[in-house]
């Protein structure tokens, strides 16, 4: 794909964001994460060139190599994958942007550990398993808004900004978009949370629709 072709590619994808904002309310915004696990440097170089600024890795190994591929780059990276406690130290080191998944309290404390040792904060979301998904990590709608409270206080070092979370893998549009609107209603109680983070390739318009501020694009912004 020439570059030509890459930045309407991009512009088409820009504009499908919009027109579902738009559906949504004109004072909604909506942030792009480019999910660029699949992809290598020279794919974020090039989608960088033209205009998109925060990408999200899946894995904390490929994270590093790729942060460090891309050091002379201004980069927001984002960890967007499920995080195992052996693997803090490596993503720490990056220094990302925001944390997509804290998905248990072991977790957020382990998290919290090491920031404190580091002298360090870090900003991140708690996972929802808002589809009731045995495949899926994350609290069940039921039990985040004591989790969350309970992570705020016995994790000072984690500065919660919200939630994120995978929309229903079905089919059915409407099973869905029920599990983004659990997830949308739960943010809205919480305080001072910023960052609804649900949509991805697949379904992102829908997301957006159900009032998603944060969204994860991978196959649809790198076609093949």
């Amino acid at each position: 794909m020439t570059t030509l072709e890459q930045k309407r590619h991009f512009d088409h994808i820009i504009e499908r964001v919009e027109k579902a904002r738009l559906r949504l309310s004109d004072h909604h915004i909506v942030k792009i994460v480019a999910a660029s696990k699949y992809v290598d440097a020279d794919a974020i170089r090039s989608l960088y060139a033209i205009g998109q600024r925060a990408f999200g890795e899946n894995k904390v190994q490929d994270l590093v190599a790729k942060s460090n591929a891309l050091e002379e780059l201004p980069i927001e990276w984002h960890f967007i994958g499920s995080l195992q406690k052996n693997k803090i130290n490596h993503l720490l080191s990056v220094r990302p942007h925001l944390v997509h998944s804290i998905d248990s309290i072991e977790l957020a404390h382990a998290l919290n550990e090491r920031l404190e040792r580091e002298n360090m904060h870090l900003r991140a979301l708690v996972q929802i398993n808002s589809a009731y998904e045995a495949s899926k990590s994350g609290f069940y709608p039921e039990e985040v808004n004591e989790r969350y409270a309970q992570i705020q206080q016995e994790c000072p070092r984690l500065q919660l900004q919200g939630v994120m979370s995978i929309g229903a893998h079905v089919e059915d549009r409407e099973i869905i978009q029920k599990s983004f609107e659990t997830t949308r209603r739960i943010y809205d109680t919480l305080p001072n949370a910023t960052i609804c983070s649900m949509g991805m390739s697949s379904d992102f318009e829908l997301a957006i629709e159900c009032g998603s501020t944060m969204i994860r694009l991978g196959s649809v912004l790198f076609p093949k």
